[in-house]
């Protein structure tokens, strides 16, 4: 029997001794009475040196006094609350690092005493998997900031704490104003590196209960728990502050505001999903008021964006019942008086809600993409009823049209124009293009464009010029005919110097550079005089007249005997 005793002792601890886990015996003082070679791997601390020691020489200091309480609330007790389970700890090895395990703790009592069994795990690799898999899924791979999927768990956990606590607090959406304007000009790479420093701004005044997220792009969105009105407002101001300062690329100095849309609980929402619509909408306010600001939610916002949402959905459907039609404003020669020609607008009248106003529905097509329907639509019918003129017997004359940034990176616009030219029998020399600055600047094509559009014999026209934020050396490079110098400066030509003096550069440098130039938002004698003065070579607006149905042009043209308009 003895002999079979020892060689079932010898299996047993070849068996410890061959396993890769730590496996380790203490008595009931905590002492350890045996320490296998996994042991020895994982805390490095050998046989010799750990036998007969307490086994807290592998606990972290801090969590010492605890597991001298678990072992006497056990010896006291006998209660089996953690034998036979998993756990995950905290180990210390000899040199001091500390590192996470996985421990199985069993228990016995013979005549001699309590014994303990641990086997324990080194689950260091297995940990940082779980991290690298939880930063994948929880942040965003650039900034390292909270994503969409983390920031919603943690709005909800302030929400229901909010509502425990009755405790109000503020939701910040935040745009970095001209992000993609910066991109385009300079690059992802730039780009990026402004969002990276963007993130650190935003940060610098957060507190570790707050918590800023990236949703995507340069959208970003801020949760400030416990704070009321004043206390958003006053953050939203130091945070315009911060980004008042340049940021710095090579030798590039770039100044990028931001917007800022704020929702507060519970006045603008006691859900996830109605305080995100509120800062949502407050943000949206922001941009259509010129951006650079920050904006409360209000419960007029809510009637705005209804009609918004409302128009939008209709804006297709208003082109199939028929509701566009196209007013013509006349252009005219400023010398002789003549109408040299006439710009194509569209006009919407909803079935249920009246005329809308193209301040309201442009910028909404634009962002629906409804615009290049409606910019075809209007290039179309624009071409057919110039050509209806010429066949009734009007002197031949430009329609002017304007080409949206949508209709203008369609790579089949040049193609689309043909169409309209061939199906309406109108010559290209009477059909006038207008872009705007942005438009030409921020296209890579622009110029191969406007070059193939000019073979084909069409006008071409920079709109609202003046308003642009590049350099002047486009007009040397793109093969423009004329400037339409904006409604804006000319309006203000009576009132303020700097607009007088700008508009009369303009003249200058268009006809240095062999330009025909054109003012628009004339209303006044007073300002076409001015104009005469400076020689500009033509004009329209209200003081001539407001954009009109097709019949009125004809009209006109009747009323004046051959198309002569005399100015006062």
């Amino acid at each position: 029997m003895k002999n079979q005793s020892n060689e079932s002792e010898q299996k047993f601890q070849s068996v410890i001794e061959s396993a890769n886990d730590a496996i380790i015996v203490a008595d009931q003082l905590g002492l350890v009475i045996q320490w296998n070679q996994g042991a020895e791997a994982i805390f490095g601390f050998s046989k010799k040196e750990v036998l007969g020691k307490n086994l807290d020489l592998i606990i972290p200091d801090r969590f010492k006094e605890a597991h001298r309480k678990g072992l006497e609330r056990y010896y006291t007790s006998k209660s089996p609350s953690l034998m036979g389970k998993t756990l995950e700890l905290t180990g210390c090895r000899k040199d001091g690092t500390e590192f996470p395990l996985e421990l199985s703790l069993g228990s016995w009592e013979t005549e001699s005493g309590l014994y303990f069994s641990s086997i324990i795990r080194d689950i260091s690799e297995r940990k940082q998997t779980e991290e690298k898999i939880n930063d994948l899924v929880y942040l965003d791979p650039l900034t390292k900031l909270p994503n969409r999927r983390l920031f919603y768990d943690r709005l909800s956990s302030i929400l229901s704490q909010a509502k425990e606590d009755e405790q109000s607090f503020s939701l910040l959406f935040i745009d970095l104003d001209h992000f993609k304007l910066i991109n385009d000009t300079f690059g992802h790479s730039i780009g990026d590196q402004l969002l990276i420093q963007a993130t650190d701004r935003l940060q610098c005044n957060l507190s570790e209960r707050d918590t800023v997220a990236r949703l995507g792009g340069d959208e970003f969105v801020l949760i400030l728990p416990q704070t009321d009105h004043n206390k958003a407002a006053a953050f939203a101001q130091d945070l315009q502050n911060i980004f008042n300062k340049p940021f710095y690329f090579s030798s590039e100095e770039l100044f990028v505001s931001v917007s800022i849309g704020i929702g507060m609980f519970p006045n603008d929402g006691d859900t996830k999903e109605a305080l995100i619509q509120s800062a949502d909408i407050a943000l949206y306010r922001v941009k259509e008021e010129g951006r650079n600001g920050f904006q409360f939610h209000t419960s007029e916002m809510n009637e705005i964006v209804a009609r918004k949402s409302k128009l939008a959905m209709s804006l297709r459907k208003g082109l199939e019942y028929g509701e566009f039609d196209i007013h013509y404003q006349p252009q005219i020669d400023i010398k002789s008086g003549t109408i040299i020609g006439v710009e194509a607008l569209a006009r919407w009248t909803h079935s249920k809600m009246g005329k809308i106003s193209p301040a309201e529905f442009i910028p909404l097509a634009e962002d629906t993409g409804a615009i290049i329907q409606i910019g075809e639509f209007v290039l179309r019918e624009a071409c057919k009823q110039n050509k209806a003129w010429q066949d009734a017997g009007l002197p031949p004359f430009r329609v002017a049209i304007n080409i949206s940034a949508r209709q203008f990176s369609q790579t089949n616009l040049a193609e689309m124009i043909k169409d309209a030219l061939e199906e309406s029998g109108l010559e290209p020399k009477y059909l006038e293009l207008e872009l705007t600055e942005s438009i030409i600047q921020g296209s890579k094509s622009a110029i191969s464009m406007m070059q193939e559009l000019k073979k084909m014999g069409i006008h071409l026209s920079i709109d609202d010029f003046g308003t642009g934020y590049s350099s002047l050396s486009y007009l040397k490079l793109f093969p423009i005919d004329t400037l339409k110098i904006d409604q804006y400066f000319t309006r203000n030509i009576q009132v303020d110097p700097k607009d007088a003096a700008l508009v009369d550069t303009i003249i200058r440098m268009a006809h240095n550079l062999e330009l025909n130039v054109i003012a628009e938002g004339v209303e006044t004698s007073e300002q076409l005089e001015f104009l005469k003065v400076r020689h500009c070579d033509q004009a329209q607006g209200y003081y001539f007249n407001k954009p009109l149905p097709a019949e009125e042009i004809e009209r006109i043209y009747r009323q004046l005997e051959g198309a002569q308009l005399l100015i006062q």
